[in-house]
């Protein structure tokens, strides 16, 4: 029963990380339509918000317009997003066997932080958003942490099952 239990924990665990990844690649895609949205939402933000997305919609538009195929990045950038989720099939099928795709995960949101913290004043990002690009990593750590918790729980449930 308890085995059974963990094998649907980490089955949730596993679908909400994939939905996340699947999410943010997805929503990439239109990112000139939702900044456009946004922009007309600004009563709603303070006005340093409302400044970030008009600087960033600004900036989306003029380099579309001048050099489209640098925005094909972006798509790339979903792409990513959508075959890392792929990956986390393994975990679904057997994840005991693939416990390795979770930990490098792991490792994965951590590198988030200084991805952040290095290339975010380069590439002059506000600071609130770089927070916020790493709270990515910090949502993703905690699900991962509980699910490789869990896995390591069933693996030693299964060797004593033996």
């Amino acid at each position: 029963m308890e085995i059974t239990q963990l094998e649907r924990q980490i089955k949730r665990l596993t679908l909400f990380f994939i939905a996340g990844l699947l999410f943010a690649g997805i929503t990439a895609i239109p990112l000139k339509a939702e900044l456009a949205w946004l922009m007309q939402l600004h009563a709603a933000f303070p006005d340093w918000l409302n400044t970030w997305v008009s600087r960033v919609y600004d900036g989306i538009v003029a380099t579309d317009a001048a050099y489209p195929f640098m925005i094909y990045g972006i798509d790339w950038l979903a792409y990513a997003h959508v075959i890392i989720a792929i990956l986390f099939v393994g975990v679904l099928r057997d994840p005991i066997k693939n416990i390795w795709i979770v930990e490098w995960a792991i490792i994965s949101c951590v590198i988030i932080f200084p991805v952040a913290f290095v290339f975010g004043p380069i590439r002059e990002i506000p600071f609130v958003h770089q927070l916020i690009d790493c709270s990515f990593g910090v949502i993703g750590i905690i699900v991962l942490y509980f699910t490789r918790k869990k896995i390591l729980h069933l693996q030693l449930l299964k060797k004593v099952e033996k």
